[in-house]
């Protein structure tokens, strides 16, 4: 059955509006008017055009009195005025009032009722509707018609571009945002990933106010309702290390954590599927069917399978799916206080031990910093591993300054007595080039030791460079590789690249200083030592 409404308070006239319609009815819009395909497993194929990813230097956020001494400004945020703002509204507006067709999608972000948010999402394109429809928490037929008016609506017109000569906008892609109006708008990307971070900005910036913990992390619950957050930027391991047989997702992306315990923000996942198989990935494998939305994946005209090794149009192919498409999960998509949390990194400087139990103060110092790094081969120009650092995890989608995510985890560990770890899942022996990736054995070995206490009751010794806690033994994972020095042949080697990666954390860390707060310093201290 089709919803129609009218949207004529926002200045569209369009007579055509179809209300959260239903997969089928999507998949037949998109075939037929964006010439879409569908895989041999019953998957939406469709292209996002020639942005094939988010397009973080043209993000904008509006300067208002009401919120600008909230906002971290500089290069993740930057400003924009409101008359520019609204220019580039009523640019996205007057391009939508010339599609016969919009589609608006109601639905919510965060599954419970106490802090979720109600969003609006109105679009030309089927395969957005769709996306979105999968990546925010579906309301029941009820609660769709007690919506009401939304907290906040995206007006996506991302096939009409920009306007430069507007200040502060650079280019033909714009993506803006307004906290006081409640509206975001995309102009010249049809990239599905700017809605989905668009809506998590959004509540990075509404949760701590209100006092809550936003993050960009992983979810699950064991079978005696123990949950574990897993933190970590690509290729650190965060999703394959957070699915597993023997727990249940909560989610896998963005959580809040609030009095009552951790909530996912979405009702979907938005899995990268390059280079996926069935083998490696069982669980994404299987969620690739009818109501699955393939993004820029490469296929065979005849058969209708996907090649999802070819990266010809883009590496970051993606798969969006309702959460129900994974087997294990926990619905709601809540659970309890953290037992453990996990910040991953792949060190490819292979320094960092495999396991390292923190203090607080460590896990606000690691947490502000999100450490992982590249390794040759991974991007143009990369011969040796590179530190790459990102804020909580997350910084293109962060509002406030990184500290105050960093005080909020720390305070919520301490009053729920969370545990904190840092699981290394690069290179041991050696850098990158030298020494060999560590096991993906060893490493659920250990994730399996912080799940089970073994490593919370485990004698430590202290890593002398980096300060970490390290655990002498650990079963299932040989002793001489937890400590990260007994597993160099060349000692020498080892203490120079593991005090250059030291000095990597220092430089880093000393832009978060202009930040006039005594838990900057609290935080600073609790880094390597400055030897």
């Amino acid at each position: 059955m089709r919803r129609e409404m009218d949207l004529s308070s926002y200045g569209i006239s369009v007579s055509r509006i179809h209300r959260n319609p239903s997969p089928a009815q999507l998949y037949e819009d998109a075939i037929l008017r964006e010439k879409a395909a569908i895989t041999s497993a019953g998957a939406l194929i469709n292209s996002s055009g020639a942005k094939t990813g988010r397009s973080p230097k043209d993000k904008r956020i509006v300067v208002n009195p009401a919120s600008e001494k909230d906002i971290w400004w500089g290069p993740v945020n930057s400003p924009i005025s409101e008359e520019s703002f609204l220019y580039n509204r009523r640019r996205a507006i007057d391009y939508l009032n010339t599609r016969d067709l919009l589609y608006v999608i109601d639905a919510f972000a965060g599954w419970d009722k106490a802090n979720r948010i109600k969003v609006r999402i109105v679009c030309a394109r089927a395969y957005h509707a769709l996306f979105m429809s999968n990546m925010l928490v579906r309301p029941t037929p009820e609660e769709l018609m007690d919506f009401g008016k939304p907290d906040y609506v995206i007006f996506n017109a991302g096939q009409f571009p920009a306007d430069p000569s507007v200040k502060a906008v650079t280019s033909t892609t714009s993506v803006s945002l307004s906290f006081e109006r409640g509206e975001f708008v995309i102009l010249g990307t049809q990239y599905a990933g700017e809605m989905k971070k668009g809506i998590f900005t959004i509540m990075n910036y509404l949760m701590p106010k209100r006092g809550i913990l936003s993050m960009h992390c992983s979810a699950n619950e064991g079978r005696d309702g123990d949950v574990s957050l897993f933190f970590g930027l690509s290729g650190t391991g965060k999703t394959t290390l957070s699915t597993e047989p023997n727990r249940k997702l909560i989610g896998d992306d963005e959580h809040y954590w609030t009095d009552h315990g951790i909530v996912n923000i979405e009702g979907g996942c938005y899995a990268k599927c390059i280079n996926l198989s069935a083998e490696s990935e069982p669980e994404i494998f299987e969620a690739i069917r009818f109501g699955t939305v393939l993004e820029n994946v490469v296929y065979d005209d005849k058969s209708r399978l996907v090649d999802f090794g070819d990266s010809s149009l883009t590496e970051n192919t993606r798969a969006s799916y309702p959460i129900e498409y994974i087997r294990n999960i926990k619905k709601p998509c809540m659970g309890g206080h953290p037992k453990n949390i996990v910040l991953l990194t792949c060190d490819a400087f292979g320094v960092l031990p495999p396991v390292s139990r923190l203090t607080p103060e460590q896990a606000m110092y690691l947490f502000i910093s999100g450490y992982t790094a590249k390794v040759a081969g991974t991007e143009v120009g990369i011969i040796e591993p590179q530190a790459t650092f990102s804020a909580c995890f997350g910084a293109a989608f962060l509002v406030w300054h990184p500290a105050v995510y960093a005080k909020l985890l720390a305070d919520n560990m301490q009053k729920y007595d969370s545990r904190a770890w840092l699981v290394n899942t690069g290179w041991a022996g050696g850098k990158y080039g030298v020494g060999s990736r560590l096991s993906i054995k060893h490493t659920r070995a250990i994730v399996d030791g912080i799940h089970s206490g073994e490593l919370a009751g485990a004698e430590c010794v202290t890593d002398p460079i980096f300060g970490l806690h390290v655990p002498k033994h650990c079963q299932g994972v040989p002793s001489e590789v937890l400590l990260p020095s007994n597993a160099w042949s060349d000692k020498a080697d080892y203490e120079k690249t593991a005090r250059g990666l030291a000095k990597l954390f220092h430089e880093n860390f000393a832009k978060y200083e202009d930040l006039d707060s005594d838990i900057i310093q609290v935080i600073k201290n609790a880094g390597p030592p400055r030897l």
